[in-house]
């Protein structure tokens, strides 16, 4: 080993979570195995870690590595299966442990001793967002807010069937200069703790008030739906006479959905079909057979013709969850009659094949095959380059 030995630098040391950051490890000897680890703890106590053995050159010796090390992160090997990694509190960084080991390693990180750590704090809300909780009658959800006097563009961002309220992408979104509300609208309760489906009525309230915020200009807000969430996006786009968004942008969703539906007309739609729930070869739940085969039936589908503003749908070829691919097909083809993986998440996440998912209704727990390789779905376009377009469609728009 070098005289005082290796060193470890992390640039930048902290930043968004869409930032690229470099891992650089100096004063290396010659021709030097070394690994090369990274490691979260998540909100839920669950450990996620990745690692590259490298070695170094006989001239330089010295290394660098980029984003692999994050994208490609998993559950430590004696985690239970189905651990999904989400990130509750937006109001913390996610801690990322970069360690340098001796040698060429596998596992069993946690009984050597590193050679040398640093830390990084990588963040989804920039300095001075603002964070406001909303209680605007029935509305539930969170109001990020960009720094700066405004009027800016804005987003109504409405996340998929697991419920809750999902901040995230919205405080992502804020960061560069959106305002954006996390709706909160699926499992909600009644004041007798019953399950509480909302109508249209609901979205189309939340809707109105981001566009009346002094902060937002009115004629630029834009809907984007995630999975069950695009349902809702192009069934309110296509049918409200108050949802009149500048553009929409749906990832790994469907538009097959009772005609003016309400979530439990949706839902009870869903039932209708429950004998096309599949199983791969671990149990692992596939349900995007529930809506196929793409109907002929007008009265069983938005009626996407009516949309008129522009519509960017992001799909993943192995979404096992919905059936988006098809979906998106019928769509492009219902709009020009007209005239004109499923778990996407911001850029260098990491990719998530399966994972637990909560039956509200049941209230019970499944492990849903989402789909995606991993090399494919985080180095290719679908993590990174449609992440911008989506933020690029609705700036233009």
């Amino acid at each position: 080993m070098a005289e005082h030995g290796p060193v470890l630098y992390v640039h930048p040391s902290s930043c968004l979570v869409d930032e690229k950051t470099e891992v650089e490890v100096k004063h290396l000897l010659a021709d030097y195995k070394i690994t090369l680890h990274a490691l979260i703890r998540s909100e839920d106590g669950d450990d996620w870690e990745s690692f590259g053995r490298y070695t170094s050159d006989s001239s330089s010796r010295e290394l660098k590595a980029w984003m692999g090390l994050l994208w490609s992160m998993r559950p430590v090997p004696e985690s239970k299966p189905g651990r999904r990694f989400r990130k509750n509190n937006v109001q913390t960084p996610v801690k990322v442990t970069f360690s340098v080991y001796e040698g060429h390693l596998a596992r069993g990180f946690k009984y050597h001793i590193p050679l040398t750590s640093a830390t990084a704090e990588r963040w989804y809300l920039a300095p001075e967002v603002q964070r406001v909780e909303v209680t605007e009658g029935e509305i539930k959800g969170t109001l990020f807010i960009p720094p700066g006097s405004g009027p800016f563009p804005a987003v109504l961002d409405l996340w998929g069937g697991q419920g809750g309220r999902v901040e995230y992408r919205s405080a992502l979104l804020a960061s560069h200069g959106y305002v954006s509300l996390a709706l909160e609208y699926i499992g909600m309760l009644t004041a007798e703790g019953k399950l509480h489906h909302v109508d249209n009525t609901y979205f189309e309230t939340a809707f109105t008030f981001l566009q009346k915020h002094p902060k937002v200009r009115p004629d630029r807000v834009a809907v984007m739906g995630m999975a069950f969430g695009v349902s809702v996006t192009l069934g309110l786009t296509a049918h409200s006479e108050i949802v009149e968004p500048r553009c929409v942008v749906c990832a790994s969703g469907c538009h097959i959905m009772p005609l003016k539906g309400s979530l439990a007309d949706v839902y009870a739609a869903l039932q209708q079909n429950v004998d096309k729930i599949r199983y791969d070869e671990k149990m692992r739940i596939i349900w995007r057979d529930l809506l196929l085969p793409v109907p002929d039936d007008p009265s069983k589908k938005g009626k996407m013709g009516e949309i008129k503003c522009p519509v960017l749908l992001i799909v993943g070829e192995d979404d096992q969850n919905w059936p988006a691919s098809e979906s998106a097909a019928d769509v492009k083809k219902m709009m020009e009659k007209a005239g004109y993986s499923h778990l996407l998440t911001p850029p260098y996440s990491p990719h998530v094949r399966f994972s637990d998912f909560k039956l509200l209704e049941a209230k019970t727990k499944v492990v849903v095959l989402w789909g995606g390789e991993t090399v494919p779905h985080s180095r290719a376009f679908l993590e990174e380059h449609l992440y911008d377009n989506s933020r690029e469609v609705t700036h233009r728009c």
